[in-house]
């Protein structure tokens, strides 16, 4: 019986995990919008440009055609000038989700 229950723990634990993992990383635009205006806001707006470019309408924009932006913006443009970064997934997620959102309004 141990061994029956066993082999059904471990055979669970991939789906077991796989839910916490993308429930973990599930995208949040609410705070991503919080997230926007804390960490982007200071530069950038979504209909305005300011010392950086407007970001709505960001997706759907080919890449390059406005500065870099989130986890290596000097790698995605070289010589760009954006001196920021959103190293935690969690944030980058919740950020893209957030502008996903206002591009398509």
């Amino acid at each position: 019986m141990a061994s029956v229950i066993l082999r059904y723990s471990l055979l669970s634990l991939p789906f077991i995990a796989a839910a916490f993992f993308s429930t973990a990383l599930a995208a949040d635009a609410a705070r991503g919008a919080a997230l926007y205006e804390s960490k982007c806001g200071g530069c950038h707006a979504l209909d305005e440009n300011r010392y950086g470019p407007a970001h709505r309408g960001v997706f759907g924009r080919k890449a390059g055609s406005a500065a870099g932006w989130l986890s290596d913006p000097e790698k995605l443009i070289p010589g760009q000038k954006m001196n920021v970064s959103v190293a935690a997934a969690q944030d980058r997620l919740d950020l893209i989700a957030y502008l996903q959102a206002q591009s398509r309004k």
